[in-house]
């Protein structure tokens, strides 16, 4: 199985910070791979160098086969779905005609529940938080990318409404069987988002497993996260 994005030893450093340090891993087609780990671990980082906003300082990162040095990188980075706004954006950048970016953003603004004759003519200021993101996940899809970059989509929002976006988002996974990178602090919702869960400490990979096995992890910082499960059931 050839994979969509492969991180080849990658290492990214700033000054004397050592950010990554020697990341090596795959996003198959059709996962959703978690990165889960602390603020400075270097998800978002790894994150960024699959559409090339980062350059490694050493290693190399592919997408589809190419690294990313070699890629043209606005013609990358249409290829990649974002969860930012404007709906119908990459569709009329990549040459749709008018009718089909119309009808595709009905589609998807009605599949996040957002019907096309309330929402489609709002302006962002419009909008409540949770419906920008809902906004967000449909222009990621919009362009049926082959890949789907999410960075802490649902961080900003409340309880109530990151889980009713975090179960829209496993049912469009579902339906589109789209490859994301997913990148998190929150335990839970990797467990929940995740076909495979990386756990990044320091720079490094510390632990690569499906959610059952991440559950059973037995180095310190993966125990360090699945403590906070206990201490959420108890509160």
């Amino acid at each position: 199985m050839s994979a969509v994005v492969a991180f080849r030893n990658v290492s990214y450093r700033i000054g004397n910070r050592q950010v990554l340090q020697d990341l090596s891993l795959e996003l198959h087609p059709g996962e959703t791979l978690v990165l889960l780990g602390r603020s400075g671990s270097g998800k978002t980082t790894a994150l960024k160098m699959v559409n090339y906003l980062l350059r490694p300082t050493s290693g190399e990162v592919l997408v589809e086969g190419v690294a990313t040095t070699a890629w043209d990188p606005i013609r990358l980075r249409r290829r990649i779905g974002y969860v930012i706004q404007n709906v119908g954006l990459v569709p009329r950048l990549e040459g749709w005609l008018p009718s089909a970016v119309r009808e595709r953003v009905d589609t998807l603004l009605g599949q996040v529940g957002l019907p096309h004759e309330q929402f489609a003519n709002r302006y962002p200021r419009e909008l409540s938080g949770g419906q920008r993101q809902r906004v967000g996940v449909a222009r990621a899809l919009a362009a049926d990318p082959p890949l789907l970059l999410f960075d802490e989509p649902f961080g900003a929002l409340d309880p109530v409404t990151r889980v009713e976006l975090q179960r829209q988002f496993t049912i469009l996974q579902r339906q589109f069987n789209k490859t994301a990178l997913f990148v998190t602090h929150d335990v839970r919702e990797a467990l929940l988002l995740g076909s495979r869960i990386g756990l990044l400490h320091n720079g490094r990979l510390d632990v690569l497993a499906t959610p059952a096995e991440f559950l059973h992890a037995a180095t310190p910082e993966a125990q360090a996260f699945l403590a906070c499960l206990d201490v959420k059931k108890d509160a």
